[in-house]
């Protein structure tokens, strides 16, 4: 091992032998020991990691494309480097590969090359292979009727390159609407979607700000707002897409802090970290993200959940894009291997997988009380000085800021109400869309209206503060 990742590891606080499993060899010549599923949720740590093959940066339809041409980087070899840097990091691992409409569509000799390859890798470690329809904003642009042909044809397309009857349990899809996720629930037989990006707003195509972070069964009203009653449920689990740092989610897009641009999508995702920063400071940041969630997250909610979706293509991204040379697969197989030590017990298995297993425990929503504290890791955007707190049921969700250095009192920055009537936008007519799908009402975190400020909880109405008490009465 060189000495700048000796001293990398060291900074990090990081023993050698956890991360000396990233410089073993892969043994090709068995089958690997896979990790096992628990049989219920609760009293139990989980990490589900996903990628994303494609051709173009962004395909919002199945003939429209935003951004890079990206085939020239999506061959057997990136996924093999991508596919051993997670088998190092932790073996045993199952991940989700999501193919979009162009890769599962495109017969070049490396798209059909990488395809089997993949199929080998769901027989060999027990991956999830499934469809990306729109490039993680299919319904920005496309019609929801449109949307639900593109999941049926795009599904029939992964079971037939896996062949052996083979049926994914979940989609991913960025965001999603209810009329969708209905659609995949009664009629693709389909139970767990990643169908929200947990606080998107003012980052790259779409917008859909507004959820709770953690497993939920969507309203027909709106995808992020927790079906209210059995009449209103979605049968199919929706789940967010990368596990962010509450701090930094607090701003809409990115801000500069000391030259460096610090992005709100910053947590246990790649370009914000490891790779916008670098390997030290990135996975300083990953790991906070990471142990909020399964240290005081785990006591506070009797499990914990840990999600990252890590485009293929920033393989060698750097080829395309101005990432500093860096493809933060070192910070990758540190984080994966620290989480580990740190955390032995976690399992990493597939989407479909979890969202099926946390389907099995809860029938409805009644039951959901995430609660979440942080603090910031003094990493770009995350401010050290400052600790919020986060709660999260069928009926709201809530959160509070305050300086926990100086002892300033608790300000409420997000009382977002689900008990209040929502709606998603319509359907994208020709040369217009909307990509604003947020749910916003009460008071939102990312200070975008002029009413978006920081309150003592005392100043909210009686009606709200009576809502509160029901679930929280130690906060009124």
């Amino acid at each position: 091992m060189d000495k700048t990742k000796r001293k990398t590891l060291y900074k990090l606080g990081i023993t050698l032998p956890a991360y000396a499993l990233s410089n073993l060899s892969l043994a090709y010549g068995h089958q690997p020991e896979r990790t096992t599923v628990p049989s219920e949720i609760l009293g139990n740590r989980f990490f589900t990691f996903s990628t994303v093959v494609r051709v173009n940066q962004i395909e919002t339809s199945r003939d429209q494309a935003h951004g890079e041409d990206e085939s020239s980087i999506h061959s057997p070899a990136e996924a093999r480097v991508f596919r051993e840097a997670v088998q190092k990091g932790w073996p045993g691992a199952r991940i989700t590969w999501s193919f979009s409409w162009l890769a599962l569509k495109d017969q070049r000799p490396n798209y059909r090359d990488l395809k089997k390859l993949v199929v080998s890798y769901h027989e060999k470690y027990g991956d999830e292979i499934t469809f990306l329809p729109g490039g993680d904003f299919a319904n920005m642009y496309n019609s929801r009727e449109q949307v639900n042909r593109d999941l049926h044809e795009g599904l029939e397309m992964v079971s037939d390159m896996v062949g052996g009857g083979y049926r994914p349990k979940s989609v991913i899809a960025g965001f999603l609407s209810a009329e969708n996720l209905r659609y995949l629930a009664e009629e693709e037989g389909i139970h767990v979607c990643q169908g929200n990006i947990w606080s998107q707003y003012a980052v790259d195509n779409g917008d859909g700000e507004g959820s709770i972070s953690y497993p939920y069964y969507p309203s027909e009203e709106h995808f992020c707002k927790p079906a209210q009653n059995q009449e209103d449920l979605i049968d199919c689990v929706n789940l967010d897409g990368w596990t962010v740092d509450f701090l930094n989610a607090m701003y809409p897009g990115a801000r500069l802090i000391d030259g460096l641009r610090c992005g709100s999508r910053q947590g246990v995702g790649p370009i914000e970290t490891v790779i916008r920063q670098g390997t030290e400071q990135g996975t300083k940041e990953m790991l906070a993200t990471t142990a909020a969630h399964f240290d005081k997250g785990f006591e506070l909610n009797n499990f914990a959940w840990v999600t990252s979706t890590w485009e293929m293509s920033l393989v060698e991204a750097r080829k395309i894009y101005n990432y500093q040379g860096r493809n933060g697969l070192d910070g990758l197989v540190i984080w994966l291997s620290e989480m580990r030590r740190r955390w032995p017990d976690t399992k990493c298995i597939t989407l479909g997988e979890f969202g099926m297993l946390w389907r099995s425990q809860y029938k409805n929503n009644n039951h959901l009380n995430y609660r979440f504290i942080q603090r910031g890791s003094g990493v770009c955007g995350s401010d050290p000085n400052m600790e919020i707190r986060w709660f999260m049921n069928k009926d709201f969700r809530l959160a509070l800021l305050k300086n926990w250095k100086d002892g300033a009192p608790e300000k409420l920055i997000d009382f977002t109400r689900y008990d209040l009537t929502a709606r998603e936008p319509d359907d994208p007519t020709k040369g217009q869309n909307s990509r604003n799908w947020s749910l916003i009402n009460r008071l939102n975190q990312k200070g975008i209206r002029p009413q978006d400020k920081p309150i003592p909880i005392e100043q909210l109405n009686d009606q709200e503060k009576e809502l509160i008490r029901k679930h929280y009465p130690e906060l009124i």
